[in-house]
């Protein structure tokens, strides 16, 4: 084939070579994803902002990356449920709700940094508050 090998092909000679399966898909997928500016200059210290959505503040949209000379475009989803303070491109774990705080009438539960997407500046712990849910309270029934 001129230019480019046959997937499969591709795919027997990493295999030959020792690499993983899981490993070949990995680097295809984000080699499919990813593909180096049309100039064909690769950069290894790749820059990406924000993913801003085109419509609202959840959903599809764009993040842009810049490296030395370079700049991309990459698509991108900031999920509707994140919260905005913590950032979408950060990833936190978080522990159990604690028990309802009667001065504030909230409860709270700390996360901490299990990932930061496209080298995010993350905080590495966090946390959240919601309002208790009042089950402590008796219900009459009528």
């Amino acid at each position: 084939m001129h230019g480019t090998e046959h997937p499969i092909a591709l795919f027997i000679q990493a295999i030959s070579s020792g690499q993983s399966p899981a490993d070949w898909l990995k680097l295809k997928l984000i080699t499919k994803k990813n593909k180096p500016s049309q100039s064909g200059l690769e950069c290894s210290d790749w820059r990406y902002g924000n993913c801003v959505p085109s419509n609202g503040d959840c959903g599809a949209g764009y993040r842009e990356g810049s490296c030395d000379q370079q700049n991309q475009k990459l698509k991108c989803r900031v999920p509707c449920n994140w919260k905005k303070e913590f950032g979408a491109d950060c990833k936190y774990r978080f522990g159990s709700w604690g028990e309802c705080d009667p001065t504030s009438g909230l409860r709270t539960r700390t996360g901490t940094l299990k990932k930061a997407l496209f080298n995010a500046e993350c905080k590495p712990t966090i946390s959240a508050s919601k309002p208790c849910t009042g089950e402590t309270k008796t219900k009459s029934k009528g």
